[in-house]
C-alpha cells in the first residue's frame, strides 16, 4: 500500500482541526507543516507550527518549484513545501489542512492526492458554531459564511465531501474513505 497525500478543506468552524487531531491520535499519519513569511506568534516553534522563512527565500522556492501550493494573505505568503511532503510520504500518509484554492493547486501538482471537503450540515449550523466560539464579530462571521458559500461551490472538484454533523461519524467516514483509497 502506497502512502497517501490527504487534503482536508472546509470552512472555518466546520471542525477540520478537531478531525485532523483525531486522525493524528490514531497514528499512521503525519501533518504537513507549511512555510510562511509572517513572523512567529508567541509560543510558535519553527518547524512545528510553520517553517518561518523570509520573503526572499519564499520567492526562491516558488522560482525553483518548491511548493505544492502557495498563496498570499495580508501581505504574507503561505505554502506547502514539496520536499517536506515528499519526505513525509516515505513513512506515512500525510495530511494537509488547507483552504480550497490551495487544495486545487495540490491536485494539479500531485494528481493522486485525495481531496476531502468537510462541510457543515447547513449554513445555520456553521453560524451557530462560529457564534459559539465567541471570538469574532458579526462582520467576521458574515465574511466566513460568504467564504463557506464560495468553498461549497467548489465541492464538485473534490474526490469526497463529508458533512460534519457528528464528529465521530465524520471521522469514521474519513477513515473509511482513506482505507478504501489505499486498497485501490
Amino acid at each position: 500500500m502506497k502512502n497517501l497525500l490527504i487534503v482536508l478543506s472546509g470552512p472555518s468552524g466546520v471542525g477540520k482541526g478537531t478531525i485532523v487531531n483525531r486522525l493524528l491520535q490514531d497514528g499512521g499519519y503525519s501533518l504537513s507543516v507549511s512555510c510562511t513569511t509572517r513572523p512567529p506568534r508567541v509560543g510558535e516553534v519553527d518547524g512545528k507550527a510553520y517553517f518561518f522563512i523570509s520573503k526572499q527565500k519564499f520567492a526562491k522556492m516558488i522560482e525553483e518549484g518548491g511548493f505544492l501550493e502557495y498563496n498570499n494573505h495580508f501581505e504574507n505568503f503561505y505554502g506547502t513545501p514539496k520536499g517536506f511532503v515528499t519526505e513525509q510520504l516515505k513513512n506515512s500518509d500525510v495530511i494537509l489542512e488547507i483552504e480550497v484554492d490551495g487544495a486545487l493547486q495540490v491536485k494539479q501538482a500531485y494528481p493522486q492526492a485525495l481531496l476531502i471537503m468537510i462541510l457543515p450540515p447547513d449554513e445555520a449550523a456553521l453560524i451557530a458554531r462560529l457564534k459559539g466560539r465567541a471570538t469574532e464579530s458579526d462582520e467576521k462571521i458574515a465574511a466566513r459564511v460568504d467564504r463557506m458559500r464560495y468553498e461549497a461551490s467548489k465541492k464538485h472538484l473534490y474526490d469526497f465531501v463529508v458533512v460534519n454533523d457528528d464528529l465521530d461519524t465524520a471521522v469514521a467516514q474519513i477513515k473509511s474513505i482513506i482505507k478504501s483509497r489505499k486498497e485501490i
